[in-house]
């Protein structure tokens, strides 16, 4: 199936008295200190605050008692893409200066779309080696936001030595070292491509997800490959000015039966991260069907949206001002949000990536 690019306001229906929405709008105060900087052993035992989209009421539990809020029928969406090891550390092959390459994106065989610090460095033609020469790339060209097509060469299979020389490309708000690579990676993790992890997805491990199952609630798997995008500050104001990041997906036959029949039979569909979100409502056609297939898309969810398929969605804290945060606001409404972020801060709830996780019920 060809791409299909959706744009920003693909299914986007804004309610007539919306009134202008700012950033600004979707600030608030955060400790530094509360920004979780490692993983809990126990993905599960993480923290878990409910948030009742309707009422605004804010209840506080650990995460193995989401099987709480679910019941048979119901449908868990999980976004099975797998973080790469993305972050290589080399040197300039004339003058021995270091310099950091992320591979953000294949292009075609060996040619990668990367960001390299520091750029200034990364002339067409700069030649950079990796691991004393097991890796070696050369600049190709420098295309949009200031990134660099890269050509890379080696002996045997790039998968294999990436996972030798990489690292992986942790959020810019974690300082610490990773001890272990598969704490950044989901237990479900399938299909390799992304350079950041669907972090909701970490809290889950195969015995509690056995006992969903157990309970007669589905899973389904989409896949989108997660891009640094989703890092990138918003920049305008006025939140129609912001033009959002594209990311890939792709949708099996049987994934979009399970979502579609779990929505027939009056069931509900629980959307484990924003990238599971974002996938199904763009892949939904306006009557509310999820269809099969692939494509780039960069819907952007912010207050005024109406949801065509999800109904419940478990997700960690986001940045302040950040597209995240406004699409949780989409679902709960911002108010409700933010007095439940300003709650989780005085609970002394870990945040982001590897911090604490939210149900929005």
């Amino acid at each position: 199936m060809g791409n299909i690019v959706f744009s920003a306001c693909h299914g986007f229906r804004m309610d007539e008295n919306m009134t202008t929405l700012k950033k600004s709008d979707f600030y608030f105060d955060l400790p530094q200190e509360l920004i979780a900087q490692d993983p809990l052993e126990d993905r599960s035992a993480s923290r878990l605050l409910v948030l009742h989209k309707d009422t605004g009421v804010v209840e506080h539990h650990r995460f193995q008692e989401i099987t709480n809020y679910l019941r048979p029928g119901d449908c868990l969406v999980l976004n099975n893409t797998k973080v790469i090891p993305a972050r290589l550390l080399g040197v300039k092959e004339d003058t021995g200066a270091a310099i950091e390459v992320l591979l953000l994106k294949r292009r075609e065989n060996d040619v990668w779309e990367t960001l390299v610090k520091p750029g200034k460095k990364a002339r067409p033609g700069t030649k950079i080696v990796f691991g004393e020469g097991a890796l070696r790339a050369e600049v190709l060209e420098v295309v949009e936001e200031g990134n660099r097509l890269i050509q890379f060469s080696y002996e045997g299979i790039f998968e294999e030595v990436l996972d030798r020389l990489g690292e992986m490309p942790l959020p810019p708000y974690i300082t610490h070292k990773l001890q272990d690579k598969n704490r950044y990676q989901t237990v479900y993790a399938k299909y390799e491509g992304s350079a950041a992890a669907p972090t909701a997805g970490l809290h889950f491990t195969e015995k509690l997800l056995a006992e969903i199952r157990a309970m007669g609630v589905e899973t389904a798997f989409v896949t989108l490959h997660v891009g640094l995008g989703t890092f990138r500050p918003v920049k305008a104001e006025n939140l129609s000015d912001h033009h959002m990041h594209s990311e890939h997906y792709e949708i099996t036959e049987e994934t979009a039966d399970l979502i579609n029949r779990t929505k027939e039979n009056g069931g509900r569909v629980f959307c484990v991260g924003t990238t599971s979100c974002r996938t199904i409502e763009s892949a939904a056609d306006e009557n509310g069907r999820v269809q099969a297939g692939c494509g780039d898309t960069e819907i952007f969810i912010y207050p005024g949206y109406r949801f065509k398929v999800l109904d419940c969605l478990i997700t960690n804290f986001h940045l302040p001002e950040s597209t995240l945060v406004m699409l949780v606001s989409a679902l709960a409404g911002r108010e409700n949000v933010l007095a439940a972020y300003r709650e989780a801060v005085e609970e002394r709830y870990r945040f982001f990536s590897f911090g604490d996780a939210m149900l929005i019920h």
